[in-house]
């Protein structure tokens, strides 16, 4: 049977992402928490997992189920070239961005997020939360072509979209005609709110953003303490205001890299505040180790990270994801969650082979995005999966490892087929 018509495949699992089957109970579990497993599918669905017989030679390759990224600018990806950053600073990243907005052209943006999301299919995404710069003259043919590309590439990999805005915008008559777009379209209000600001102007305008959210039935998506200053101020004065407000809808903080640098007990009971009104968190480790805590001819000891394990552990919902590529706030990047799990590892210290490791980059991302599938391997759930020519967590993150992907059961051919029929280009 040829490989690509193969319904059937003897791999190496990721115990914590194997759902609950009696038949496996007994599967021995590698010391890098893999299991063999024979998996089958059909009609786009997981059919069977069963124990790989003792006779039959131990798998070469790793299965994972297509992996997320929570966290994008797509408008934006691959303009490094004609707007850099060479100071590698936050403001230079600010400057150059707001350079870029002020010439975008619709076409620009349309060509660079379609090669986003071919790159992101092609390396085993199957969804993708990007972030839309929506104020100003290009806002909307932005998020005219963002919506089209939508359209072409569901069959594939899912798109969400985020209003990515000032946050008094948000109180302005425009502001309210954007929020009310943006939740038509299944998106979500998003805005800035790093240091130094206003502590009573800035609760004011994240209440009125929270009144906006309820309003429309629509969650929050905020870049929140970007910065190696104040720490978690932002974050407080959001805990306040959900605080006194009462106001229930879906909120994901972004970035929250400051409230790394808070004393251990103030970030544990800003910890439990958080996983108290269910805010999720998505830390960005590598523009944040890119642009912050910079000084002049000075190699930072201490750098702001969200705090990916206490936040864990006080049981806030945290993934993982790849924000700027190639872009005036981060030169590097792919859109390869493999390649975002290999550069974060040193940076987070968070290893695969344990399950609040990988979880991140699978589940707790799939619960981030509020995508159906968490990302579970087991009977009825989709054949939405990466299969890996490696048999090592260290093989798959020390040099990216060939990969196959299968969409709804059927395998991606990487030049010319998509699901339903829609052709891919040559991405080489």
């Amino acid at each position: 049977m040829n490989e690509r018509e193969k319904k059937c495949l003897d791999v190496l699992i990721p115990r914590g992402l194997v759902g609950s089957c009696n038949e496996i109970l007994s599967v021995p579990v590698t010391a890098e928490g893999l299991c063999p497993l024979r998996v089958s599918w059909e009609r786009g669905r997981i059919s069977s997992l069963e124990a790989i017989p003792k006779s039959a030679v131990s798998p070469s390759t790793l299965l994972l189920p297509r992996l997320i990224e929570p966290h994008a600018h797509i408008d934006k990806a691959f303009t490094w070239s004609q707007f850099p950053n060479f100071t590698g600073t936050y403001s230079g990243a600010l400057k150059a961005n707001l350079q870029e907005h002020e010439n975008r052209q619709p076409e620009a943006v349309y060509s660079r997020a379609d090669r986003s999301l071919r790159m992101a299919l092609k390396n085993g995404c199957r969804a993708v939360r990007s972030h839309v710069d929506s104020f100003g003259c290009c806002a909307d043919q932005s998020w005219e072509v963002l919506l089209e590309l939508r359209r072409k590439w569901k069959s594939s990999i899912e798109l969400q979209l985020a209003a990515l805005v000032p946050l008094e915008y948000w109180g302005t008559p425009q502001g309210k005609l954007l929020a009310a777009r943006v939740a038509r379209e299944g998106g979500f209000l998003g805005g800035v709110v790093v240091p130094p600001f206003d502590r009573a102007l800035y609760r004011s305008l994240l209440l009125e953003l929270l009144k906006l959210a309820e309003k429309f039935d629509c969650g929050i998506d905020l870049h929140i303490d970007e910065s190696a200053i104040d720490p978690a101020a932002g974050l407080k004065a959001l805990v306040q205001v959900l605080d006194q407000s009462g106001i229930n809808v879906p909120i994901t903080c972004s970035h929250a890299s400051s409230m790394g640098l808070l004393p251990a007990r103030s970030l544990r009971r800003l910890a439990d505040r958080l996983a108290h009104h269910r805010v999720n968190v998505v830390s960005l480790p590598l523009t944040n180790a890119w642009l912050l805590g910079r000084q002049a001819r000075v190699t930072p000891a201490q750098r702001p990270l969200a705090p990916i394990s206490q936040l864990q552990q006080s049981g806030v919902t945290v993934a993982v994801g790849g924000d700027n590529v190639q872009d005036p706030w981060f030169p590097l990047g792919s859109f390869d969650p493999l390649d975002l799990m290999s550069l974060s590892m040193p940076l987070t210290q968070l290893a695969p082979w344990h399950r609040l490791g990988l979880a991140p980059f699978t589940t707790s991302a799939a619960a981030v995005m509020g995508l159906k599938w968490d990302g579970t391997i087991c009977v009825d759930n989709p054949a939405d999966l990466v299969v890996l020519e490696a048999s090592s967590w260290s093989e798959v993150l020390s040099t990216p490892p060939a990969r196959k992907v299968l969409i709804d059961g059927v395998w991606l051919d990487e030049k010319t087929y998509m699901t339903q029929n829609n052709p891919i280009e040559d991405l080489d």
